[in-house]
């Protein structure tokens, strides 16, 4: 992580994280990435539906393997590479049979580490096994959510699941979030835990680094007129006025509301809701 002299207010708390120092690679392989054009928050009637999203800076989209089919062949990291579609690095494997894929990496990988993804693999960083072969206690991250589905969750920087109980051919994880749920002792998980740690403790010290990334500025509610807001208009700053919190669209947000929806067809796999509210 590297700091700024404070030469200018925007400088003052601006940090970066020291890619230089980790990746060995600057530029992508050009037969595993292809153009893409973001949604910026607008379905397909060009309508915003998510929002403070739009600009930033253009991107190539690296093919990242996330459904590790090649089974029983080891594999080498051959560089460790920054991609701008994610937090965590990613890095450029060699199969054994001469197959190149782009991977998401483990914390503490190093150029030239050996991995491999068995049903006998050792339990070590960065081998990927079923659920049922690992033990309580592991961290794991890049775990599917049913069989064969490819890595669902997991994959953000410095990110890592712990297995907490087995039983019944379930397995349940305790996500970041803190919430419990079950999956199948079937699906897969890597061993470890999601390179680039320093990624959270960035501060991006200006509004134009925000841009970069394509994050729109965000207006406060009780800024807006009536028309615009639940929390709109009055002389001079006005409260809430409303016993819920409430977001742009009048939905219940932040602050412990609950906004899951009752009938998910996953509720039946949360054994323990996430913590929110106030910490």
């Amino acid at each position: 992580m590297k700091k700024f002299k404070p030469t200018t207010p925007s400088r003052r708390k601006m940090t970066v994280v020291t890619y230089s120092k980790v990746t060995t690679r600057q530029k992508p392989v050009k037969s595993l990435t292809s153009g893409f054009k973001r949604s910026v928050g607008r379905n397909n009637q060009g309508r915003i539906t998510v929002r403070h999203k739009g600009g930033g800076h253009k991107r190539l989209f690296r093919k990242i393997d996330f459904g590790y089919d090649k089974i029983n062949i080891p594999f080498y990291v051959k560089s460790i590479e920054y991609d701008p579609n994610r937090s965590g690095f990613i890095g450029l494997v060699a199969y054994r049979d001469g197959e190149r894929r782009y991977a998401l990496l483990p914390k503490g990988v190093l150029v030239g580490d050996s991995y491999i993804a068995s049903e006998n693999a050792p339990r070590t960083t960065g081998n990927r096994l079923p659920l049922k072969s690992l033990g309580v206690g592991t961290f794991v991250f890049n775990v599917e959510l049913k069989p064969k589905g490819g890595a669902k969750i997991g994959r953000s920087a410095g990110n890592y699941i712990e297995i907490v109980a087995k039983d019944g051919g379930r397995v349940d994880l305790k996500m970041p979030s803190s919430e419990i749920r079950k999956v199948s002792e079937n699906c897969w998980a890597t061993v470890g835990e999601v390179s680039n740690e320093e990624s959270r403790l960035v501060n991006l010290g200006k509004a134009g680094r925000s841009r970069w990334l394509g994050i729109r500025p965000t207006v406060r509610g009780s800024a807006m007129n009536p028309v615009d807001h639940p929390y709109g208009g009055g002389e001079g700053r006005q409260g809430r006025g409303t016993r819920r919190a409430k977001s742009f669209s009048g939905k219940p947000t932040g602050k412990g509301q609950k906004s899951r929806r009752s009938k998910k067809y996953s509720n039946k796999f949360i054994v323990s809701r996430r913590k929110v509210g106030k910490k």
